[in-house]
């Protein structure tokens, strides 16, 4: 539909709202512009290869050459973790001659702690309040049981 597609229907008039320039610019530069700190390093995160990789990095230094071994994968591949990783600031690199070594980044991950120590606060507090409610019930219901009993 995207593709100047020109029919008679006057609902064919205009390209739909997602096809037109103007909008399109816009989807676009808000996709690039309103990715947070969190949303990157929660994105780096999210895959296990990363998550292994700041794992071995915690332990000791590595080249990326080292890493793509120690994963199994191209160096290519490992190469592109290693720049996720990198653009979150969790992991920084240095190149000497041929051999780039990886290391943790200095960012620490404070602010993602403490986003999910506010969402953990949230749902304890609300849970908490489900536990009173249920047990409230379950007081009612025995009391119920009593009276029908009588």
């Amino acid at each position: 539909m995207c593709d100047g597609d020109s029919r008679d229907n006057a609902a064919y008039a205009r390209p739909p709202l997602a096809c037109r320039q103007s909008v399109y610019y816009m989807l676009n530069h808000m996709v690039q512009f309103s990715k947070s700190r969190l949303d990157a390093s929660f994105a780096a995160l999210s895959d296990a290869t990363r998550r292994g990789v700041l794992e071995q990095l915690g332990r000791a230094d590595a080249s990326i050459t080292d890493l793509a071994e120690k994963f199994r994968m191209t160096l290519t591949g490992m190469k592109k973790h290693v720049s996720v990783l990198e653009q979150a600031g969790l992991v920084t690199t240095k190149k000497v001659g041929r051999v780039r070594t990886c290391k943790l980044g200095a960012r620490r991950l404070a602010e993602e702690t403490a986003w999910i120590e506010a969402y953990r606060q949230l749902w304890a507090s609300r849970f908490d309040e489900l536990d009173k409610v249920i047990e409230e019930q379950k007081q009612k219901q025995m009391v119920d049981r009593r009276k029908k009993r009588e």
